[in-house]
């Protein structure tokens, strides 16, 4: 197995492993997409978990740093010892995307170094900007969208980005709070009465219960504004794109549905409400993946 093979498959091992609503997604991808979706995907899991498993800050930062000095080695076409890092450039180098985005993205991880608390909602966009809005905008390349459509496509990307990121925060109150982070806006906590040994507490109290629906209401606002980018993708990537839409959106339904109960518990979506949406768009993917067949050409 060549070293650029072994890293995609590497890629995508994190991705089934640490992604799973948006694998199952992906597999609705054409397969010459698909790797390279698992390659971002597996960077950015690569890079966050250096940021989590290392117990001295001073660990991660000699690691991030690292893998910095291997990112751009990589980016000039210079072989590196690194099991994601040669998919990642391949992908990087085969889509065109913007290296400055990647920056971006490591520039947040960095972040989780030392800022533990946000103070303001826009303070927690700027750094959601580079952990979360990237990604989408990183994707978009190689979801395709419809010619003329590139530059309208972006922002519904940076906002699918920022609504999974916010169903994540909400999701792993207590997972967070266990590395000493917060990721709800200060000013927030102050507006709904909410102390942060309130979410150390097993019991969702009402103050915490309004706070976190007034953060899934900010949830529910960017994925209204994401949805308006489906239709400016090829067909062949939109039952991937509504599939990781409502899978994600079932997470935070599920957050809702019970009562935001999320201090101890973690919300899913049950297998087999994913299996039916997985179904729902496979027979859209199945007859665009056939048509755009006689047009694509895979990539080396």
């Amino acid at each position: 197995m060549s070293s650029l093979t072994a890293s995609y498959e590497r890629c995508r091992r994190l991705h089934a492993r640490y992604g799973r609503s948006y694998y199952l997604a992906t597999r609705l991808l054409p397969s010459w997409k698909r790797r390279h979706v698992h390659a971002l995907y597996g960077f950015a899991r690569y890079a966050d978990e250096i940021v989590d498993s290392f117990e001295m800050r001073s660990d991660r930062a000699e690691a991030l740093d690292a893998l910095s000095a291997r990112l751009s080695a990589a980016l000039s076409g210079a072989p590196v010892e690194d099991p994601v890092l040669p998919a990642l450039a391949h992908t990087v180098r085969s889509f065109g995307i913007d290296q400055r985005e990647l920056a971006a993205f490591l520039r947040s991880m960095r972040a989780d170094l030392t800022v533990t608390r946000y103070a303001t909602y826009d303070e927690l966009l700027e750094y959601m900007e580079g952990s979360a809005a990237v990604i989408g905008t990183m994707m978009l390349p190689i979801l395709e969208p419809l010619p003329g459509a590139e530059a309208a496509a972006r922002e519904p990307a940076r906002q699918l980005g920022l609504a999974f990121q916010l169903t994540n925060f909400l999701r792993d109150v207590t997972e967070d709070l266990d590395r000493g982070r917060i990721y709800l806006p200060a000013a927030d906590l102050s507006a709904f009465g909410v102390t942060e040994e309130d979410l150390r507490g097993h019991t969702v109290t009402p103050a915490v219960r309004r706070l976190l629906a007034f953060e899934a209401e900010r949830a529910h606002r960017h994925y209204r504004l994401a949805l308006e980018g489906v239709d400016l993708l090829t067909p062949s990537s939109r039952p991937c794109v509504q599939a990781a839409y409502h899978l994600y959106g079932g997470i935070l339904a599920e957050i809702e549905r019970a009562g935001f109960e999320v201090l101890g518990r973690r919300a899913r979506v049950p297998r087999r409400r994913k299996l039916a949406i997985f179904t729902r768009h496979l027979l859209a993917a199945s007859s665009a993946g056939r048509q755009e067949r006689r047009v694509s050409v895979e990539l080396p």
